[in-house]
């Protein structure tokens, strides 16, 4: 399972989403979704979470559609 790296590291959280495998990103997704359920009564916290991770995410994930298919 993917690991959230704290801010003390010197990564972003961009680096760190470009870091983790297929598998590992789709968990994290899949994580955020969960943890945007549970603090929903924030909303402030909670759009910020949601917009800035799934943003970062699908970015990726595109990214790497991408790849594959011109690397066939």
């Amino acid at each position: 399972m993917g690991e959230f790296i704290t801010e003390e590291q010197e990564f972003s959280l961009e680096e760190q989403i470009k870091s983790l495998g297929d598998e590992e990103l789709l968990d994290f997704w899949e994580e955020t979704h969960f943890f945007n359920q549970i603090v929903e009564k924030d909303i402030s916290l909670t759009t910020l979470s949601k917009n800035n991770y799934e943003r970062l995410i699908l970015k990726e994930l595109k990214i790497r559609t991408c790849r594959r298919i011109l690397n066939k």
